[in-house]
C-alpha cells in the first residue's frame, strides 16, 4: 500500500466516524508538520503533511474529548496526560481497524522517541490507555467483555471499539 493510499484511507475513516477535516495551506511551523487542530476540526495541509499516521493520533485526541468540549479544542490538545494516553490507545485501535502497520502511526520521529516501545507494548497486549477508552464507553477492556452465560468474548474488547467518539464523561 502506498503512502497516498493509506493517507486517503485514514482521511476517509476520520470523516466517516464524524470528525471534520478541512484542507488548507498551513504555516511552516505547526506542532506536527501539516496538521493543526482548530475549533474541534483537523486542518490538514497535504503538501506539508510529513507523517500521515499523525492524522490518526490527532483524530484520537478529538475522539476522546467529550462532545461538549470538542468544538472548543485547538492546537494545544494533548496537555492532559489521561487524554494523551487515551489518544495513543485510540490510535492503536484505529490502525488495527484499518489494517495498517503500526509504524505508520508510531513512526520513529514521534512520541518523544518512545514509538518502538509503544509498538512493543501494544503488540504484547499491554494496552496502555485502553482503560480510559473503556471508562468513556468506547470499548470493553480485557476480561470485561466476557459474556456471562457462554464465556465468549464480546466483539468490543479493545482494540475493537463499540464506537469511535466519546459523548460525555461518565458520572
Amino acid at each position: 500500500m502506498t503512502e497516498r493510499v493509506y493517507t486517503e484511507k485514514m482521511i476517509d475513516f476520520i470523516q466517516e466516524i464524524g470528525l471534520e477535516i478541512e484542507f488548507e495551506t498551513l504555516p511552516e511551523k505547526t506542532f506536527l508538520p501539516g496538521i493543526l487542530i482548530r475549533e474541534g476540526k483537523l486542518v490538514v495541509d497535504r503538501d506539508k503533511l510529513k507523517y500521515p499516521g499523525d492524522l490518526l493520533h490527532e483524530a484520537g485526541h478529538l475522539a476522546v474529548i467529550p462532545k461538549s468540549r470538542r468544538a472548543e479544542t485547538g492546537a494545544y490538545v494533548g496537555v492532559n496526560p489521561a487524554e494523551e494516553m487515551a489518544a495513543i490507545a485510540w490510535s492503536w485501535a484505529a490502525l488495527k481497524h484499518l489494517e495498517l502497520s503500526p509504524e505508520i502511526v508510531f513512526h520513529p520521529k514521534g512520541y518523544k522517541g518512545a514509538s518502538q516501545n509503544l509498538i512493543d507494548q501494544f503488540s504484547q497486549e499491554h494496552y496502555i490507555g485502553s482503560p480510559i477508552l473503556q471508562w468513556l464507553g468506547l470499548c470493553d477492556h480485557s476480561g470485561l467483555g466476557q459474556m456471562p452465560e457462554s464465556g465468549e468474548v464480546a466483539d468490543t474488547v479493545f482494540p475493537k471499539m463499540k464506537k469511535w467518539l466519546a459523548d460525555e464523561l461518565p458520572v
